[in-house]
Protein backbone atom coordinates (compact mmCIF):
# COMPACT_ATOMS: atom_id res chain seq x y z
CA UNK A 1 0.00 0.00 0.00
CA UNK A 2 3.07 2.07 0.63
CA UNK A 3 4.23 2.00 -2.46
CA UNK A 4 0.45 2.86 -4.02
CA UNK A 5 0.55 5.84 -1.83
CA UNK A 6 4.18 6.75 -3.10
CA UNK A 7 3.30 6.54 -6.88
CA UNK A 8 0.05 8.27 -7.03
CA UNK A 9 1.39 11.31 -5.03
CA UNK A 10 4.60 10.98 -7.84
CA UNK A 11 1.66 10.98 -10.38
CA UNK A 12 0.04 14.42 -8.77
CA UNK A 13 3.30 15.78 -8.55
CA UNK A 14 4.39 15.45 -12.63
CA UNK A 15 0.40 16.60 -13.46
CA UNK A 16 0.98 19.55 -11.18
CA UNK A 17 4.03 20.31 -13.03
CA UNK A 18 2.42 20.01 -16.19
CA UNK A 19 -0.07 22.10 -14.92
CA UNK A 20 2.45 25.09 -14.70
CA UNK A 21 3.97 24.41 -18.05
CA UNK A 22 1.46 24.82 -20.51
CA UNK A 23 0.65 28.76 -18.79
CA UNK A 24 4.51 29.00 -18.89
CA UNK A 25 4.62 27.74 -22.43
CA UNK A 26 1.73 30.01 -24.02
CA UNK A 27 3.45 32.85 -22.04
CA UNK A 28 6.29 32.58 -23.61
CA UNK A 29 4.56 32.02 -27.16
CA UNK A 30 2.82 35.39 -26.56
CA UNK A 31 5.70 37.46 -25.65
CA UNK A 32 7.79 36.27 -28.54
CA UNK A 33 4.61 36.76 -30.36
CA UNK A 34 3.97 33.02 -31.87
CA UNK A 35 0.35 33.82 -31.97
CA UNK A 36 -1.48 37.34 -32.87
CA UNK A 37 -1.38 39.30 -30.59
CA UNK A 38 -3.69 42.54 -29.84
CA UNK A 39 -6.19 41.45 -33.17
CA UNK A 40 -8.98 42.38 -31.12
CA UNK A 41 -7.74 45.07 -29.40
CA UNK A 42 -9.76 48.08 -31.46
CA UNK A 43 -13.30 46.05 -30.91
CA UNK A 44 -15.12 47.41 -27.90
CA UNK A 45 -17.52 44.94 -27.63
CA UNK A 46 -15.30 41.81 -28.38
CA UNK A 47 -13.07 43.30 -25.42
CA UNK A 48 -16.19 43.80 -23.26
CA UNK A 49 -17.32 39.33 -24.09
CA UNK A 50 -13.77 38.53 -23.74
CA UNK A 51 -13.70 40.39 -20.50
CA UNK A 52 -17.19 39.52 -19.02
CA UNK A 53 -16.75 35.78 -19.99
CA UNK A 54 -12.83 35.86 -18.16
CA UNK A 55 -14.14 37.12 -14.80
CA UNK A 56 -17.32 34.58 -14.92
CA UNK A 57 -15.19 31.53 -15.87
CA UNK A 58 -12.50 32.72 -12.93
CA UNK A 59 -15.67 33.27 -10.70
CA UNK A 60 -17.23 29.78 -11.51
CA UNK A 61 -14.07 28.07 -11.76
CA UNK A 62 -12.45 28.98 -8.45
CA UNK A 63 -14.65 27.94 -5.96
CA UNK A 64 -15.47 24.83 -8.44
CA UNK A 65 -12.24 23.51 -8.53
CA UNK A 66 -11.36 24.39 -4.25
CA UNK A 67 -14.68 23.86 -2.68
CA UNK A 68 -16.59 20.75 -4.79
CA UNK A 69 -13.42 18.97 -4.63
CA UNK A 70 -13.75 18.64 -1.05
CA UNK A 71 -17.51 18.05 -0.72
CA UNK A 72 -17.05 14.91 -3.25
CA UNK A 73 -14.59 13.60 -1.47
CA UNK A 74 -16.55 13.50 1.90
CA UNK A 75 -19.12 12.09 0.03
CA UNK A 76 -17.77 9.29 -2.54
CA UNK A 77 -14.27 8.63 -2.03
CA UNK A 78 -14.16 7.89 1.63
CA UNK A 79 -16.51 5.25 1.45
CA UNK A 80 -13.86 3.05 -0.75
CA UNK A 81 -11.32 0.97 -0.58
CA UNK A 82 -8.11 2.37 -0.58
CA UNK A 83 -6.77 1.26 -4.31
CA UNK A 84 -9.89 2.43 -6.00
CA UNK A 85 -10.01 5.55 -3.96
CA UNK A 86 -6.49 6.65 -4.62
CA UNK A 87 -7.44 6.36 -8.42
CA UNK A 88 -10.50 8.47 -7.79
CA UNK A 89 -8.35 11.30 -6.19
CA UNK A 90 -6.12 11.41 -8.79
CA UNK A 91 -8.88 11.69 -11.08
CA UNK A 92 -10.67 14.11 -9.09
CA UNK A 93 -7.12 16.30 -8.90
CA UNK A 94 -6.48 16.12 -12.53
CA UNK A 95 -9.90 17.20 -13.12
CA UNK A 96 -9.20 19.92 -10.67
CA UNK A 97 -6.73 20.90 -11.92
CA UNK A 98 -7.95 20.58 -15.71
CA UNK A 99 -10.91 23.05 -14.90
CA UNK A 100 -8.37 25.49 -13.57
CA UNK A 101 -5.94 25.13 -16.78
CA UNK A 102 -9.16 25.95 -18.90
CA UNK A 103 -9.96 29.28 -16.94
CA UNK A 104 -5.75 30.71 -16.83
CA UNK A 105 -6.10 29.72 -20.90
CA UNK A 106 -9.18 31.40 -21.62
CA UNK A 107 -7.82 34.52 -19.87
CA UNK A 108 -4.63 34.42 -21.11
CA UNK A 109 -6.25 34.63 -24.80
CA UNK A 110 -7.89 37.24 -23.79
CA UNK A 111 -4.99 38.70 -22.27
CA UNK A 112 -3.07 38.44 -25.08
CA UNK A 113 -5.65 39.28 -28.08
CA UNK A 114 -7.00 42.26 -26.36
CA UNK A 115 -4.47 43.79 -24.35
CA UNK A 116 -7.17 43.90 -21.61
CA UNK A 117 -5.62 43.20 -18.31
CA UNK A 118 -8.64 41.52 -16.90
CA UNK A 119 -7.12 38.55 -18.08
CA UNK A 120 -4.02 39.17 -16.92
CA UNK A 121 -5.59 39.32 -13.42
CA UNK A 122 -8.17 36.47 -13.68
CA UNK A 123 -5.35 34.24 -15.26
CA UNK A 124 -2.76 35.42 -11.66
CA UNK A 125 -6.07 34.21 -9.24
CA UNK A 126 -6.31 31.51 -10.82
CA UNK A 127 -2.85 30.24 -10.98
CA UNK A 128 -3.05 31.33 -7.16
CA UNK A 129 -6.00 29.29 -6.26
CA UNK A 130 -3.70 26.50 -7.81
CA UNK A 131 -1.15 26.52 -5.20
CA UNK A 132 -4.03 25.65 -2.82
CA UNK A 133 -3.89 22.33 -4.58
CA UNK A 134 -0.14 21.35 -4.49
CA UNK A 135 0.08 17.23 -3.94
CA UNK A 136 1.91 16.38 -0.84
CA UNK A 137 1.89 12.94 0.47
CA UNK A 138 0.57 14.22 4.04
CA UNK A 139 -2.11 15.93 2.35
CA UNK A 140 -3.56 12.59 0.10
CA UNK A 141 -3.22 10.67 3.77
CA UNK A 142 -5.50 13.33 5.76
CA UNK A 143 -7.64 13.78 3.05
CA UNK A 144 -7.93 10.21 2.17
CA UNK A 145 -7.87 9.25 6.58
CA UNK A 146 -4.99 6.69 5.41
CA UNK A 147 -3.03 6.41 8.87
CA UNK A 148 0.84 5.55 8.39
CA UNK A 149 1.64 2.23 9.70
Amino acid sequence: MEEQIKRTVRNLNISYILFWILPAFLLGAGEFELFPIGTLADDVRIRYYFETFGILLTAICVPLSLKLFSLILKKKIDHMTINLALKRYVQLSNARLGLLEFAIIVNLLCYYLTFSNTGNLCMLICLTASLFCLPSEKRLRNELHINKE
